[in-house]
């Protein structure tokens, strides 16, 4: 049957008996073969052709074709044989069909883009029972409601027996990373199961960023926020011109294990923002971004005792900061904030536009004042009698 899948594209015969065929095939192999594989299937390259895929530049869509590489990508995640699965924006289903090769026994699809449907609709039908697929965003789908509860351990003991991996867009790989390191401080989300692993994709230079060690030229707010929270390994490099349409960058493969204690014993917000505002002045000594933590009133004396009490040289670049100094600033940060309400929401953005906004009406009342036409009987030189009562 498989044989002839070829002409059975060519002779343009209904997509419904081609999935029909599918499924007849699968249902026959999947009691067949142990452990399971993939029957026979059209490459990707012939499924993008049959349902007329193309990549959204607007989506920062890239399809991944070889399989060689999603193999190399499945590797990096661990044994996923038996295991469950969430994977990421499958689009054509290469990784998807790399995975369900792997032996996994559960595969969640979360896919947005409703184009890829079909086509992963062949697969599930030909691995029964081992397919769900979720046509939404990542963003905002609920994956603490994804898996069986049983499948939950102890944030202590070793990782749940359950992965993500995806081959992100670009234009969602750092907002999604972010809102899952902060799933793993509060473990929500996917980690309400334990310490989830993830294997992701990212631009080189995105990578780079996270796995970027102590005085690296890289280093950078994410470095920090996924290395307290993450042991982050830098798997290898995918060549852009792996993918199709060709990115202009070359694409790493990363991999998160969660830590069981974090090395910042911190709120997740109260450590981004002392994070944010220290690599907001990269180049410059790092008291720089530290004194923004502070109104402006009391900036100097407040930055210095927060320095002073971590114990931080104030001379060193933001790229030098260790974990170890972050840890330090951010217990500072938060002493100071306890004994100065208000302290933690302040925002000197905010209060340096109020500054503008005041300094405009100021110099608008002014240039009104100068431009207001003098009263009637009021002009220069003129002098208004008395009436005669007389």
């Amino acid at each position: 049957m498989w044989q002839n899948y070829k002409e059975i594209i060519k002779s343009r015969q209904s997509r419904t008996t081609f999935r029909n065929s599918i499924t007849v095939w699968g249902m026959a192999a999947s009691r067949k073969i142990v452990p399971f594989r993939l029957p026979p299937l059209p490459t990707i390259g012939e499924i993008i052709k049959l349902y007329k895929l193309r990549a959204e530049k607007q989506l920062s869509q890239n399809f991944l074709l070889d399989m060689r590489l999603t193999d190399k990508i499945v590797r990096q995640a661990g044994c996923v044989r038996d295991a469950h699965v969430c994977e990421v924006g499958p689009g054509p289903g290469g990784l998807t069909r790399s995975i369900l090769n792997a032996g996994a026994a559960d595969l969640l699809l979360v896919e947005k883009d409703n184009r890829f449907i079909p086509g992963l609709k062949l697969l599930s039908e030909v691995a029964p029972g081992k397919v769900r697929i979720v046509q939404g965003d990542i963003l905002t789908y609920r994956m603490d409601r994804g898996f069986p509860k049983v499948l939950t351990k102890a944030w202590e003991d070793d990782p749940p027996d359950l992965h993500i991996i995806g081959n992100l867009p670009f234009n969602v790989s750092t907002p999604l990373i972010i809102k899952w390191l902060e799933n793993i401080s509060n473990r929500t989300g996917p980690f309400v199961y334990g310490r989830t692993r993830l294997t992701l994709t990212f631009q080189k230079e995105v990578a780079e960023r996270l796995t970027a060690s102590t005085s690296s030229r890289q280093r950078s707010r994410l470095s920090i926020m996924a290395q307290y929270l993450c042991t982050v390994k830098s798997c290898f490099t995918i060549p852009g011109r792996a993918f199709i349409p060709k990115p202009e960058v070359d694409v790493g493969v990363v991999h998160f294990t969660p830590l069981a204690q974090p090395q910042i014993q911190q709120p997740f917000k109260l450590v981004e923002k002392v994070v944010r505002n220290v690599f907001q002045f990269r180049r410059k000594h790092c008291h720089k971004g530290i004194e923004m933590l502070f109104p402006e009133a009391q900036r100097l004396e407040l930055a210095e005792v927060m320095m002073r009490e971590a114990d931080v040289d104030p001379t060193l670049r933001p790229t030098e900061l260790s974990i170890t100094d972050f840890r330090a600033l951010t217990d500072a940060y938060s002493h100071l904030c306890s004994e100065n309400p208000g302290l933690l929401a302040y925002d000197f953005r905010e209060e340096l536009r109020l500054k503008h906004l005041n300094k405009r009406m100021g110099m608008t009342t002014v240039r009104t004042q100068k431009t207001r036409l003098p009263e009637r009987g009021a002009e220069k030189g003129t002098v208004e009698e008395a009436p005669n009562v007389l």
